[in-house]
């Protein structure tokens, strides 16, 4: 089988370290993507590793901020946050479940801790929008944890049954 140019192994260029800095109230972060050692890689502006267990690192959140022209996918691996905008979307996700935000023509909100102790960790990717889409309407969607396991499981059955080819 031949596989699509896009789809063939990529010759590894350098190798970069994450840089710590902080966001929002002086949450502590490492920027995996989109600090000043890297070249951009659009259409990925960040990617963000929060993670600790000192509830100082984290307590502050991310107040009220804008966003405008991309949008967020966050994915809890410990803890829980709390997400509110402007346009009425909220909600809250714990560890395993997935937040995705598109600020689109712009949006007011805040990510805040669900927790006073305890591990908070977690990744959220930034991603640029194409020039059509920077001006949609702001969404927002929720994935809990136990929507992927069950997809998951159904795909993994699929490609396990006898006789049977899935294409990947």
């Amino acid at each position: 089988m031949t596989l699509a140019p896009e789809l063939r192994a990529k010759k590894i260029v350098a190798v970069t370290h994450g840089e710590a800095t902080s966001d929002g109230d002086g949450v502590k972060m490492t920027r995996l993507i989109g600090s000043r050692a890297q070249p951009p890689l659009d259409p990925f502006l960040m990617l963000d590793f929060f993670g600790s267990d000192e509830a100082s690192d984290y307590l502050g959140g991310f107040p009220d901020h804008p966003h405008r022209g991309f949008e967020t996918v966050t994915y809890m691996l410990a803890g829980r946050m709390r997400h509110w905008d402007n346009h009425g979307h909220s909600g809250v996700i714990a560890a395993g479940d997935v937040q995705w935000m598109k600020a689109g023509r712009g949006l007011i909100h805040s990510e805040m801790p669900e927790q006073e102790s305890g591990l908070m960790r977690g990744f959220q990717l930034w991603i640029n929008l194409t020039a059509a889409e920077k001006m949609a309407d702001p969404a927002y969607q929720e994935f809990p944890r136990r929507r992927f396991r069950s997809k998951i499981a159904k795909a993994a059955a699929q490609r396990s049954s006898p006789g049977r080819a899935v294409a990947a």
